[in-house]
């Protein structure tokens, strides 16, 4: 029988699909790196959410470890490479949480708008700072999505119902483009000094550097804001952190960073600045969604040789 270890916090479904598989699962979470590695040969299988790093100290120690699952889309915490090479599957979960992440990305861009976080703490401290808060409306608004899977491809549409003017910087969307005939497709110099709203919601790149710095800050609007519900550091923080304090745009908000947990950050503290401790696909939907659809891909491996979602 198939033992599978489940290291992050996941649904109960994901152990009752297993268990109904007959598959044997334990859920141990929060181990350290170096507990995770003592134990990891006594698994056939291992789910993560984002917590776990699957390192490749971490794969090469599981003898027995044919394959790993990510509860979600992002495999960041996967090193992909070490998986290859020690013949490990690596399947994830996409569009499970696509429409949660999208909502997270809408609901940031509104309370950034509206500065809602600032006049909810004003208001419970009593101070009625009526006239402090002036917002900008999404109407008639421009926003550039960099990136157009799933996630950025419902936010696009949740946008535009909201009568946003939506363009798009992708190399696969001109592809696409006819299924999509409301937005456009620009280069990233157009969008970075077009955009009054710029969206993340893409891979980081293959060099690791940031999509955007202070460079391309500088030639934003000055009224324009940045949301990044996909991956940290496409962003320079530091230099997102000085163009907030010097106001070379209006604000920003992040969900993602480019080292997490983000216990200290150079970006704490920066006015006009919203941050989340990447909750965007975290809502009682989704996460049912996704240990389930992690829990069945699983079992097909297992009991049908199916392999689904490998990335």
């Amino acid at each position: 029988m198939p033992k599978i270890l489940i290291s992050d916090a996941l649904s109960n479904l994901a152990n009752e699909v297993f268990e109904r598989n007959n598959i044997e699962v334990d859920t141990q979470t929060d181990l350290t790196p170096s507990e995770l590695k003592d134990i990891i040969n006594q698994y056939d299988g291992l789910v993560v959410r984002s917590a776990t790093k699957a390192t490749d100290e971490i794969i090469s120690a599981g003898s027995k470890l044919k394959i790993i699952g990510r509860a979600g889309a992002g495999v960041d915490n996967i090193d992909l490479d070490s998986a290859k090479k020690n013949n490990v599957i690596v399947m994830n979960t996409p569009g499970g949480n696509t429409n949660a992440t999208a909502e997270h990305t809408l609901s940031l861009l509104l309370s950034l708008y509206r500065s809602i976080p600032d006049a909810s703490c004003g208001t419970h401290q009593g101070l009625w700072e009526k006239k402090k808060f002036k917002g900008l409306e999404l109407k008639g608004k421009t926003l550039g999505i960099i990136g157009f899977g799933n996630v950025g491809a419902r936010f696009a549409e949740m946008a535009f119902a909201l009568g946003i003017n939506v363009t798009v910087c992708s190399e696969s969307f001109p592809s696409r483009q006819k299924d999509f005939p409301n937005f456009a497709s620009i280069d990233l110099s157009e969008l970075i000094s077009n955009s009054d709203i710029i969206s993340f919601h893409c891979k980081a790149p293959k060099d690791g550097k940031a999509i955007i710095s202070m460079s391309q800050l500088k030639l934003m609007k000055k009224k324009s804001v940045i949301i990044n519900t996909a991956r940290g550091g496409l962003v320079d923080e530091i230099d997102l952190k000085k163009a907030l304090e010097e106001g070379i745009i209006r604000g920003a908000a992040l969900d993602v960073f480019s080292n997490e947990p983000a216990k200290s950050n150079v970006l704490f503290d920066a006015p006009n600045l919203i941050l989340t401790p990447h909750i965007a696909a975290s809502t009682v939907e989704a996460q049912l969604v996704v240990a389930e659809q992690i829990a069945e891909q699983i079992s097909d491996y297992f009991n049908k040789g199916e392999v689904k979602n490998s990335v």
